[in-house]
């Protein structure tokens, strides 16, 4: 029976992996890998390092706007199309992105059952984030199995009036990422990173990592964590700063025109997974608005510095493993110098995500939604 898995973008992919693999190891079950094409190529590079690759590209009309309504008018037509081609007894969604709520959307209209992986999370503010909380609200709603990383999730869930039967806790699938790339101790890729990494070992400096796309934080709120970055490196001098870049121009420009030139500081293009993985475990401390990096970094006991008001990832900030600053000039650097100065640690609670089993727990939630079981030895002979 074919699963078919849907993602568009780089996170749904890099959390999509692990349960591609775990699919495909299933005597019955069978992996269908999809790009719905919302991020052209990100896709691709962010299942490589997995030995993955994708199955079926969508075709999208190339986008002039860039809109959300013009993404989900070319996504809808060319995901029914693939559907009704491919036939798959189920369809796996991740996260809250475009692409999800559109996979969603042309599944359960043809009735075939929509699994949501990451499903549960909620910051309850549909403006923040803008239009993601909406998205994962609106799947919510047609999915016929949750594959909730936390019990909060599935509280969440509950409260919303989803059956009990139709949740299962399984972790987060990124922590299985994180911890399968991490393992391999791959050298760095990105001739930026390779060079800070030597200077960082030479000069006994330590490592802070930012990474600012979300966008509602582009624009002020942008400026004043750039401010915040000047900052720490004017405050700290053992302090070198990592800033992977978004590649969308109005997020690059802001950045090099505020960070270009600035010593201790090198801004990047975005590092490939296995790289990102690497800097996470060198870093000292992490100042962020993404939601992986604040599911990643309590692997390797990185505190982090949410740049967000409110984050869904509740979690990490109750365990004592991450802080929220906003896009407070003042707060963020107060912060970020708390934890440098050691006046703020880390709980050393592990990561609360799970410990890298979430693809073999969410595998076992659709063997029972599809009514199959994986054959045993015993049951062979």
């Amino acid at each position: 029976m074919d699963v078919m898995l849907l993602a568009g973008t780089r996170p749904e992919a890099l959390k999509l992996a692990p349960l591609a693999l775990a699919l495909a190891a299933h005597p019955a079950l069978r992996p269908v890998l999809v790009h719905s094409g919302q991020h052209p190529g990100m896709v691709e590079q962010a299942l490589e390092p997995f030995g993955l690759a994708v199955d079926v590209r969508l075709n999208v009309p190339p986008r002039v706007t860039g809109g959300q309504a013009e993404l989900m008018a070319g996504l809808l037509p060319a995901l029914d199309d693939a559907l009704r081609r491919h036939t798959p007894a189920a369809v796996v969604v991740q996260g809250d992105t475009t692409t999800t709520l559109a996979g969603a959307l042309a599944a359960f209209w043809l009735g075939i059952p929509v699994v949501h992986l990451e499903a549960g999370l909620r910051t309850h503010d549909l403006a923040a984030p803008f239009p993601e909380e909406g998205a994962r609200q609106m799947v919510s709603r047609i999915a016929a199995l949750h594959l909730a990383p936390t019990l909060g999730a599935a509280a969440a869930l509950r409260a919303e009036g989803v059956a009990r039967q139709q949740i299962a806790v399984t972790g987060n699938t990124v922590v299985d990422a994180v911890l399968e790339i991490a393992a391999r101790d791959l050298p760095a890729r990105d001739t930026a990173l390779a060079l800070l990494e030597m200077e960082l070992a030479e000069a006994g400096e330590r490592l802070v990592l930012v990474t600012s796309h979300r966008r509602e934080s582009w624009g002020e709120p942008l400026e004043r964590t750039l401010a915040a970055v000047q900052l720490i490196v004017a405050e700290h001098p053992d302090v070198q700063v990592l800033f992977p870049a978004h590649p969308n121009p109005r997020v690059r420009t802001q950045v090099e025109a505020a960070l270009a030139g600035l010593p201790r500081v090198t801004v990047t293009d975005p590092l490939e997974y296995p790289d990102l993985v690497r800097a996470l475990r060198l870093a000292s401390l992490v100042l962020t608005d993404s939601g992986g990096i604040q599911e990643e970094a309590p692997t390797f006991g990185t505190p982090v510095v949410v740049l967000r008001d409110v984050t869904e990832r509740v979690e990490v900030v109750q365990a004592g493993c991450a802080w929220l600053a906003g896009t407070d000039t003042e707060r963020i650097a107060d912060t970020a110098a708390r934890l440098l100065n050691g006046e703020l640690r880390p709980a050393q609670v592990g990561n609360p995500y799970g410990e890298g089993n979430a693809a073999v727990l969410a595998v076992a939630a659709i063997e029972e939604l599809l009514g199959v079981r994986a054959v045993t030895p015993a049951a062979a002979s």
